[in-house]
């Protein structure tokens, strides 16, 4: 199964702490054999989610260039075209997606989630109680 990640970058150290918790319960609810994340490699919960991935033994696959130490463990780099989106890009690599969101629409998470459920996409929601974001 290829599941892919996007999530807010400015979260508190609490949060980290919760989404990782919830994280870690995804990727750890699917068998390693059969486990793909697909992550831009963002700094905050997409890199928690490939290093989640790693941890338990699945493959990882980077959407974008990155320099991030992870790379090494990747499978396979797709490369973005200078006119390509990453959403649109992303949602084309997964069958599912885990969306680290506070809920609140105007944002690439919002948009991400709004096209992944369009397309019929299973969406995780990850936002557990007592959440927030550091910044608007």
């Amino acid at each position: 199964m290829h599941m892919g990640v996007i999530g807010h970058e400015d979260l508190s150290d609490i949060t980290e702490m919760l989404v990782r918790g919830e994280l870690w319960r995804i990727v750890s609810d699917c068998p390693s054999h059969n486990l793909v994340g697909v992550t831009p490699l963002r700094p905050g919960p997409e890199t928690w989610f490939a290093q989640a991935v790693v941890d338990h033994g699945g493959g990882l696959e980077i959407i974008g260039a990155t320099a991030h130490a992870l790379r090494a463990e990747a499978r396979a780099v797709h490369r973005l075209g200078p006119d390509t989106a990453l959403v649109p890009a992303l949602l084309g690599l997964v069958e599912e997606l885990v969306a680290v969101w506070d809920g609140k629409p105007g944002t690439e998470i919002a948009e991400a989630v709004a096209e992944a459920e369009r397309i019929g996409l299973y969406v995780h929601h990850v936002w557990p109680e007592g959440s927030e974001r550091l910044a608007g």
